[in-house]
């Protein structure tokens, strides 16, 4: 595995170059006890950890930005929106196809779903290969519940406010969702919170991570297994 942040070009050059793998993140609101980045350092680490081991993978810086207009009577969140999100990726995935054989997007923001899926279609569409995996685990509550509160205490505990956690709105996503894309998540949360973040231990984010981790890395494989290795 290949961290390009901490790569040259000669070293980059050099090497098999078959997987690239772009994590997506958001800079919003995770309630009173979670960092903004959340997503960003969640996408990040399950990233990292399923390219490691595997040759011609490299894992690029992430795009902290998303589309997280829903988060936007919050303090300190930014969004540049779908369109803007559309853009940057398509343009992202034709350069790195100078380079790489193969491109994912390892993505850790539900609110950058539509961008994302338009972008690789236009992708896929000019011949490019293009995957996209999401970091989202089968079973969990929406935003900032309990799923993100014990993978952030495995990654990073200090970031995490225990003392301050609350519960916040917790009927399922799918009944809230036309008033959230209407209203922002502050018209049925007022903490930003959609689900339950006390209970939250770091034991269940190690477990979630490696889930996480172990699906991620089943996507690379799956590209590997057609991306032929570019050198210079």
């Amino acid at each position: 595995m290949t961290n390009l942040s901490d790569s040259n070009w000669v070293q980059v050059g050099g090497g098999a170059r078959r997987v690239l793998l772009v994590p997506l993140g958001s800079l919003e609101q995770h309630g009173p006890h979670l960092p903004l980045d959340t997503d960003t350092r969640i996408a990040v680490a399950v990233a990292r950890r399923a390219a490691t081991g595997r040759d011609g993978v490299a894992v690029a810086p992430p795009l902290a930005f998303g589309s997280s207009g829903e988060h936007a009577a919050f303090a300190g969140t930014l969004s540049i929106g779908t369109h803007a999100l559309v853009e940057v990726l398509v343009e992202l995935g034709r350069d790195a196809r100078r380079d790489w054989a193969a491109l994912l997007f390892v993505n850790g923001h539900g609110g950058n779903a539509d961008a994302l899926r338009a972008a690789v279609a236009s992708l896929r569409a000019e011949g490019g290969r293009c995957e996209a995996f999401s970091v989202s685990p089968a079973f969990g509550d929406a935003h900032a519940g309990i799923t993100e509160t014990s993978l952030l205490l495995h990654l990073d505990p200090g970031a995490v406010r225990l003392d301050i956690a609350e519960p916040g709105e917790q009927r399922p996503v799918g009944e809230l969702l036309d008033r959230l894309r209407t209203d922002g998540v502050r018209s049925v949360s007022p903490n930003g919170v959609l689900g339950d973040p006390r209970g939250a231990t770091e034991a269940e984010g190690r477990r979630l991570l490696g889930e996480l981790t172990a699906e991620c890395g089943a996507a690379i494989d799956g590209l590997l297994t057609v991306a032929e290795p570019a050198r210079a």
